[in-house]
């Protein structure tokens, strides 16, 4: 019997659709006996008016003349260039003598109002319904099937109030079923949509896997490149969400704020494609070092579209919702070659950077995908149509916005993977400078601790020598070995001294965790300490070597200063730096001195420190180190020091240039000067070396 009924159903629908297809306009539906609708086309028999102003009330619709306009009405979603605001009459008189009872369904539509109008009698609304004001939930989807009752032998006279104020518009198809009719047409909706839905349902559930990713390994390595992707990813989340408002008889998430579904709509589109993306881009290929001009170029978008997204915002507001699909389709169309020349650029540099084959296989597959999915809805649905559904959940845009945040979720990965072994061979080579110099270190104390046994060894023997010479040789020649002697010991004294600090600006390096810094000041420490080694042994060097020590010195220094401090070695053109030779390691106590109370003046943000190089005579050297510090007066109160107190590298080279001058019978001159002391408002140190050529 249900198969007999079925098949009697599946008759009475194509017969009437036969019938129905190539019927002329007909004002008034005759219900008699023979009258069984089952999905029977109203199009004949609705009689339209359309409302452009919004302001016609139901007393005035009743006495308006409607006309029969059949390009009004589609079954298909379409785009209609402008808001529809129309009002749909029905009436029907039931010549039969049984109470007519049916159902008249139009579609899914933004606000629907339906009355009723008895023969001489006022209209009389029904049911007010639509999904900017339906918020029953699950429960609202069975509102838009709207109540036809006639008496027998009686007639009756319908309006549907329609307004839809997006310009994209569902489908328009009013139709007349009969009860079971009904429930066997919302049945087969719910099957077409319940798989839609499904889709949509993993989608999300996936999404929201990826977004607890990315939140999770932001959370264990604070890197921007993961919120960007996790705030791209919750843009979809919500734009999908979404999208199930639009799915019949599913569960709806939003539906108390029906106007969020606008809000995000094309803006969802721009957002998550295009800053987000952009965005999430420059930082993890990091552009901003290795493309430049490609990262101000993705920066520049971002902005761009960024307000372009509060500008779709404000159309929506203010109900212009054809605008931001205006805004899309430039946006959209405008970018679809720039994007391709980008793919093309980084394409070619994919083999020097691995993380670029991540991003652009994700954002192909995204690419191909939107351009797929708008081609299929060009064609059935028009231009202006098919941009209002780019986004529309198709298995192919879904395969695409998967396979992307999949590929972008793997580069991610492996930029983890990346940090973690430059960190670990950092801190190797780090840690192999550490044990370098800690030999260095050691073999450095064996060398002085040998140089000293040999250098008391040396002054035993040379005693020993003076005593069996004549009085007088022996006094001369006493004098010269002893002065040579103690000329090396002070030699050796200003190694320890300098190396203690080095030693000290490591170690604040290395509690800062700076190892960058560290691993740089190890390499230039080493150098500092061959070249002190050598220069040990060496009673004079060339004005060259010289300049070259204090450069490293002094680069050294303001690396620890963190570029507080300034300096510049000024050399006279005329010297010969090369051929020029000075006494070892005499002025670095001084620059040394210079620096230490040079970066100490509050009233300076900076420190400059200058070292000048000047011939003021054929045969004599000048060398002038000046400094912006606190002075030696103001150094002298702050460190509550007597006033004869000097620096105990100062000492050792005052000491160096006086033996130097017995030793070899010269005149070192060096000349300090406070000028605090000429002039109160100044501060600072000039100190003045004298150094005569042999």
């Amino acid at each position: 019997m249900k198969r007999i009924f079925l098949m009697l159903l599946l008759y009475c629908y194509t017969a009437e659709s036969f019938a129905i297809t190539d019927r002329a306009p007909v004002d008034t539906l005759i219900a008699d006996h023979t009258f069984a609708p089952v999905n029977m086309d109203l199009r004949p028999y609705i009689n339209t008016l359309a409302d452009n102003n919004g302001s016609l009330t139901i007393q005035q619709v009743t006495q308006s003349s409607f006309t029969h306009e059949e390009q009004l009405f589609h079954d298909y979603p379409k785009n209609n260039g402008r808001v529809n605001n129309c009002w749909l009459r029905l009436r029907v008189k039931n010549e039969s003598d049984k109470a007519l009872s049916c159902l008249l369904f139009a579609g899914w539509h933004d606000y629907m109002y339906w009355y009723v109008q008895p023969p001489g009698d006022t209209c009389q609304q029904l049911i007010q319904t639509g999904l900017m004001l339906d918020n029953g939930g699950v429960e609202r989807w069975n509102h838009y099937a709207f109540n036809v009752s006639v008496p027998a032998g009686q007639s009756r006279t319908f309006y549907l109030h329609i307004i839809n104020k997006s310009y994209n518009e569902s489908a328009l198809m009013p139709a007349l079923f009969s009860a079971p009719a009904f429930a066997q047409f919302r049945d087969k909706q719910l099957d077409v949509y319940r798989k839609e839905a499904a889709v949509i349902q993993v989608l999300l559930g996936m999404l929201l896997v990826f977004f607890s990713i990315s939140i999770i390994n932001y959370i264990q390595l604070p890197d921007r490149s993961y919120i960007y992707f996790a705030a791209y990813i919750l843009g979809l989340i919500l734009f999908f969400a979404l999208r199930l408002e639009s799915k019949p008889y599913q569960l709806s998430f939003f539906h108390q704020w029906p106007m969020f579904k606008y809000y995000w709509d094309i803006p969802g589109l721009l957002f998550c494609f295009y800053p987000m993306y952009l965005l999430f881009g420059n930082t993890f290929l990091n552009l901003k070092e290795r493309y430049p001009f490609m990262e101000q170029v993705f920066t520049w978008v971002a902005a761009i579209v960024g307000g372009l997204i509060i500008v779709c915002m404000y159309c929506i507001a203010q109900e212009q919702y054809h605008l931001p699909t205006i805004i899309y389709s430039y946006v959209y169309f405008g970018t679809l070659l720039p994007l391709l020349a980008v793919f093309l650029a980084l394409a070619r540099r994919s083999r020097h950077h691995p993380l670029v084959r991540f991003f652009l296989y994700g954002s192909v597959c995204l690419y191909l995908a939107c351009l797929g999915s708008f081609l299929m809805h060009v064609r059935p649905l028009g231009l202006l149509s098919a941009l209002g559904e780019l986004a529309a959940p198709s298995l192919l845009l879904i395969g695409g916005v998967l396979l992307q945040a999949m590929f972008f979720l793997a580069g991610l990965s492996y930029r983890n993977k990346l940090v973690h072994h430059e960190r670990t061979r950092t801190q190797e080579l780090l840690i192999k400078q550490l044990n370098k110099n800690k030999e260095l270190q050691h073999k450095l104390n064996e060398q002085l601790e040998e140089l000293v046994k040999e250098q008391t060894t040396e002054i035993l023997r040379k005693k020993q020598e003076l005593e069996e010479q004549r009085k007088k040789q022996l006094e001369t020649e006493y004098d010269k070995k002893l002065t040579e002697i103690e000329l090396k010991a002070i030699r050796a004294q200003i190694n320890p001294h300098f190396i203690f600090n080095c030693l000290n600006s490591i170690q604040l390096f290395v509690m800062q965790r700076d190892y960058e810094y560290a691993q740089k000041y190890l390499s230039d420490f080493s150098y500092l300490i061959r070249k002190t080694l050598d220069f040990s042994r060496r009673n004079f060097i060339s004005l060259a070597d010289e300049i070259t020590y204090l450069t490293t010195y002094l680069g050294l220094e303001k690396m620890r200063f963190e570029n507080r401090m300034e300096y510049q070695i000024i050399v006279d053109p005329a010297i010969a730096t090369a051929e020029l030779e000075i006494p070892a390691m005499l002025l670095q106590p001084y620059v040394e001195n210079a620096v230490k109370h040079g970066m100490t003046n509050p009233k300076q943000p900076t420190g400059v420190l200058s070292i000048h190089f000047n011939l003021v005579a054929s045969d004599m050297l000048e060398c002038v180190i000046a400094d912006n510090g606190i002075g030696i007066a103001r150094s002298k109160s702050l460190r509550m020091l007597p006033n004869h107190h000097q620096s105990s590298g100062m000492e050792i080279s005052q000491n160096r240039a006086e033996l130097l001058n017995k030793m070899y019978n010269t005149e070192i001159h060096i000349e300090i000067i406070d000028r605090s002391a000429e002039d109160e408002a100044d501060s600072g140190t000039i100190v003045k070396i004298l150094i005569p050529q042999l």
